[in-house]
């Protein structure tokens, strides 16, 4: 019987032992998450890129021989055809209704799905495929389907109309637009993951 519980309490001490290791990796991975930071670049010396937001702070990220550069090279909205996959951000109507500002084909698709952007329930960010695209009163209007579901999205005149193609160093420049993810680096500092760049 004395047997039986010492193996028992030996199998519960081990057991916790694994739920530790396994909190501590998970909580680990969870701590060294990539964050996204968007902004505009504000110099960058080959090395070093400085990023200010919208509301001018500043961030330094360091661009390794391994982070991945893409750029947003402008097309015409005539060049999108059903069963691209596109990236559009949006501004939610009032009436519910979707007017794109930004149109975005992706090579691949990527997060597909509809919801909030930036935290704010009047943008969207919608990742879906091209199902048809028809001209209505306000522009040409999209119908984006993804597993689950489909958003009609109107694109104005005025949107910004581009795809991702592989960017290089050179296109860092001051004044450009960045979207990029960015994680802890084994210095202490933090280094760039993936950057988006937009023209000047």
């Amino acid at each position: 019987m004395a047997s039986n519980l010492r193996s028992r309490y030996a199998f519960a001490l081990a057991a916790l032992g694994v739920c530790v290791a396994t909190f501590a990796v998970e909580s680990s991975a969870y701590a060294q998450a990539p964050a996204r930071v968007r902004g505009t670049i504000a110099a960058f010396d080959g090395k070093t890129l400085s990023v200010k937001d919208a509301a001018g702070k500043a961030a330094e990220v360091q661009v390794g021989d391994r982070t991945e550069i893409v750029f947003t090279k402008p097309i015409a909205l005539a060049d999108i055809k059903p069963g691209d996959f596109l990236g559009v951000t949006s501004v939610k109507r009032p009436d519910g209704t979707l007017t794109a500002y930004e149109v975005r084909r992706f090579p691949k698709p990527l997060n597909p799905g509809h919801r909030p952007f930036d935290g704010r329930d009047d943008q969207t960010m919608t990742n879906a495929t091209v199902g048809a695209m028809v001209q209505s009163a306000s522009g040409r209007e999209l119908t984006l389907t993804y597993e689950g579901g489909a958003q009609k999205i109107v694109v104005p005149e005025s949107a910004s109309v581009s795809m991702l193609v592989p960017g290089e160093r050179s296109q860092l420049v001051p004044g450009a637009a960045v979207s990029l993810t960015a994680a802890p680096g084994a210095d202490g500092g933090v280094t760039a993951l993936r950057i988006q760049v937009s023209p000047k």
